[in-house]
C-alpha cells in the first residue's frame, strides 16, 4: 500500500435488520452475525497495521427501538464484554467505551469498567465502541464540564482544551470514516472529529462487509489527497 498516514478508522455498522428481513429472518440474527463482523474488522484492521478503529454501535437515538429489541443488543454488549477477554488477548486489542455509560445497567458498567482495565496494557490495537453515543449529547456534556471547572479556575477555550472535554479524548480523530448499508449520512457519529475525516458509502449491508472491500477502501483512501485547507 501507499505510505499515507492510516491512525484511526471510524465505521458505522448499519444494515443488520435489513440484511435479515431480506434473508427472512428476524433483526436480531442481523444483530448476531454483525457482531460477528466486529471481531473480523478487529483483525483485519489490526493486519493493515491500523492502530484505532471506532465503531458505533449503540446511539443515544437507539433506546427509542422496541424494548425486546434493546434487551436483545443489551444481551449482545454483554457477551461482548464478559466472554470476549480471550479473543481480545490473541488479538492484543485494547477496548475502550465512549458514550453515556451510566444509562446501561450496573452489571454491563461494572463488565466495562473490568475489560478496560484487563486490556489497557495491550498494544496491538485499540478498540473504540460508541455505546450510547450522540454527538450532540457529548459536546453539550464537554460545554457542561467546562462551565462547571470554570467555577473553580480560569479555563481558556481552545479547539485542544475543549477536546479535553469529550468522551473521546484519548481517541484520536478518525482519517476516514465507513459507512455500510447505504445510507449516506453521518447520523451523529463524531461531528465534532470528523471535520476532516474522508467519507466512504458503501451498500453493502454491515453481516455481508468484506475483508476484499476493507481492503479496497483502505487503498483508495491512500490514493485521495488531503489539503487540510491549504
Amino acid at each position: 500500500m501507499k505510505d499515507k498516514n492510516l491512525d484511526c478508522v471510524g465505521i458505522i455498522m448499519d444494515g443488520n435488520r435489513r440484511w435479515a428481513k431480506e434473508r427472512g429472518l428476524n433483526s436480531y440474527d442481523g444483530h448476531s452475525v454483525g457482531y460477528e463482523k466486529l471481531k473480523d474488522i478487529t483483525s483485519w484492521a489490526k493486519d493493515l497495521q491500523i492502530k484505532n478503529v471506532v465503531v458505533y454501535a449503540f446511539s443515544t437515538e437507539n433506546w427509542k427501538r422496541s424494548e425486546v429489541e434493546v434487551n436483545y443488543l443489551m444481551k449482545i454488549f454483554k457477551k461482548l464484554i464478559f466472554e470476549e477477554l480471550n479473543f481480545l488477548k490473541k488479538e492484543n486489542a485494547r477496548i475502550v467505551f465512549v458514550g453515556q455509560i451510566d444509562r446501561f445497567s450496573e452489571d454491563i458498567q461494572r463488565g466495562i469498567k473490568d475489560i478496560e482495565s484487563e486490556t489497557k496494557e495491550n498494544k496491538g490495537i485499540t478498540l473504540f465502541i460508541a455505546l450510547s453515543y450522540g454527538g450532540r449529547s457529548e459536546i453539550l456534556n464537554a460545554v457542561s464540564g467546562i462551565l462547571n471547572d470554570s467555577k473553580n479556575k480560569e479555563i481558556e477555550i481552545t479547539e485542544d482544551n475543549f477536546a479535553r472535554y469529550l468522551w473521546t479524548k484519548d481517541m484520536p480523530d478518525p482519517d476516514l470514516i465507513i459507512r455500510t448499508g447505504g445510507e449516506m449520512r453521518l447520523s451523529n457519529f463524531l461531528p465534532w472529529q470528523s471535520i476532516y475525516s474522508e467519507l466512504f458509502f458503501t451498500k453493502t449491508y454491515w453481516p455481508d462487509f468484506s475483508k476484499k472491500e476493507f481492503n479496497e477502501i483502505i487503498l483508495d483512501f491512500k490514493d485521495r489527497k488531503q489539503r487540510f485547507g491549504k
